[in-house]
């Protein structure tokens, strides 16, 4: 299904335009030289399906904009802009809680706008976007598309009222859920709490589990994101795919990570590059969390994270959370990420970790695999790594097994070895450099493994040179998959993320 192609086919009833500089709300509307004037006409109206709503290019907003009516799957409402290309600025100073607010409408295509909501303190519940379905049921239909979301100062703590860039919801009673929320080339900065994130209350897996559908986070950029970069919640099936980070955890003191589901089955995060996510807690590029089922995370490039690449985690399951159940990492690029590559903590089961290339330099002391506890005795079973390139530069330790216990106080505890988590397999995967507390290996390779350029920030140096001793040396994992570049792979795959073959 392609929106633009649904859009361009369409002939809009009515258009409707807006100009903060030479409209007046006495107007029509209905032509360019009767436009409206404000941000309360446009609130106070009810739109029909196929309308067009029109903002003048490079005017200005100060309030909140709220859409109200629905459009249909033939006929969906279109916010766009005329008469040039520089976005529409919507301002709400902190006085609303949402510069831009879409609650309980259907079939909105908005697109082309500047938002922000900065206000004189920080305040909870302050967001950029935020898409509500309330008592409503399926929520079908609103697509966010290029928007400029900036300067949202909200509340930093990781709470139900955390503040957020683009933010959807589900509230009340009824359960209500969305089908078909698309989220694609936006850009976001200093957004506070987090970037785009959902927040659903209806995923508990024995009461109310009525998760959205058809969820797409495609080609954002997020820059300087105070707390989770992108999150989606309570979704079946979520595509997280061609985003970029730049910068996650900049501001909060509590635990957060760049792109990571929770409460969600089946998501496929791919094709992003996350990187600049700061401090230990968790500061990993991505993450696997729990009430999760089935989440693979491929063809990601994540780089210079302080907390790691990966966490993997999950408090014991009960009759309302599955745990941390299913999780695929392949075919990844980690170049330089700090403190741990994979941060196991708690009862993951059934993960599985191949052919991925790890990179580790500048004279880091990174722990590869760092299993822990979430709880008393809650310890990861199943943990399966296979075909990939553990490589710690000169100067630089990479820990391949190690365990970490808290004694309490802050105080934590760290030793070789998996702890008490259980069925842990490493098979054919390459080690090279300083590599301490390596596992038994079956067909592991102790070899340089000849990337092009080891060190470099361009993706294609990590490629193997034709003369590698990983060619064709890792174990077939699955029948049909393609390596970091798209490339088929046939027989035995090479080990790493990059196919030497054609």
């Amino acid at each position: 299904f392609s929106c633009s192609e649904n859009i361009s086919s369409q002939k809009a009833e009515r258009v409707f335009y807006v100009d903060a500089d030479t409209g007046d709300d006495s107007n029509s509307g209905l032509s360019q030289e009767s436009p409206w004037g404000s941000l309360e006409k446009i609130n106070s109206f009810v739109f029909k399906p196929g309308d067009k709503l029109l903002f003048k290019a490079g005017t200005r907003y100060r309030g909140q904009l709220v859409l109200n009516g629905s459009g249909t799957d033939e006929q969906p409402i279109i916010v766009d802009i005329y008469g040039g290309r520089e976005k529409p600025l919507i301002e709400a100073e902190g006085n609303f809680p949402e510069a831009l607010l879409l609650k309980n409408v259907e079939y909105w295509e908005v697109q082309n706008l500047e938002l922000t909501n900065f206000g004189p303190y920080r305040e909870e519940s302050r967001w950029g976007v935020r898409v509500l379905a309330e008592d409503y049921g399926e929520m079908n239909h609103i697509g966010l598309r290029n928007l400029y979301v900036h300067d949202v100062n909200g509340w930093l703590k990781k709470s139900y009222e955390e503040g957020c860039g683009i933010y959807w919801e589900t509230a009340g009673s009824k359960p209500s859920w969305f089908n078909g929320l698309y989220i694609e080339n936006c850009h976001l900065t200093r957004t506070d709490r987090n970037g785009i994130c959902g927040m659903h209350i209806f995923t508990k897996r024995a009461e109310n589990w009525n998760p959205s559908l058809n969820v797409v986070i495609r080609g954002n950029l997020l820059v300087d994101i105070g707390g989770d970069a992108i999150k989606p919640w309570g979704c079946d099936g979520a595509l997280v795919e061609y985003n970029i980070v730049r910068g996650a955890r900049t501001r909060c003191d509590d635990y957060a990570a760049g792109i990571w589901p929770w409460s969600c089955d089946n998501t496929l995060i791919q094709y992003n590059e996350v990187s600049g996510v700061k401090g230990f807690k968790d500061g990993q590029g991505f993450d696997s969390d729990y009430n999760c089922r089935n989440t693979i995370f491929q063809y990601n490039y994540s780089h210079d994270n302080e907390g790691g690449f990966m966490l993997i985690c999950t408090p014991k399951p009960d009759e309302n959370n599955v745990g941390c159940v299913g999780t695929i990492i392949r075919y990844n690029l980690s170049v330089n990420d700090h403190t741990r590559t994979f941060d196991i903590g708690g009862g993951a089961k059934d993960t599985y970790i191949y052919n991925n290339t790890i990179y580790v330099g500048n004279s880091m002391d990174v722990k590869l695999a760092n299993y822990g506890t979430w709880g008393e005795d809650n310890w990861s079973d199943g943990m399966y790594f296979y075909n990939n390139i553990f490589y710690a530069d000169e100067g630089a330790t990479l820990r391949v097994v190690e365990r970490t216990e808290s004694l309490g106080d802050g105080r934590r505890d760290s030793a070789p070895g998996f702890g008490k988590s259980t069925n842990n397999v490493f098979k054919a995967n390459a080690y090279f450099g300083k590599v301490l507390n390596v596992p038994d290996d079956p067909d592991g390779i102790y070899k340089d493994p000849m990337l092009l350029k080891p060190g470099s920030y361009d993706i294609m140096d990590y490629r193997l040179d034709p003369n590698s001793p990983c060619i064709d040396a890792g174990n077939i994992i699955i029948d049909k998959i393609n390596d970091y570049f798209g490339r088929q792979v046939t027989g035995n795959p090479d080990i790493g993320a990059m196919e030497v073959k054609q």
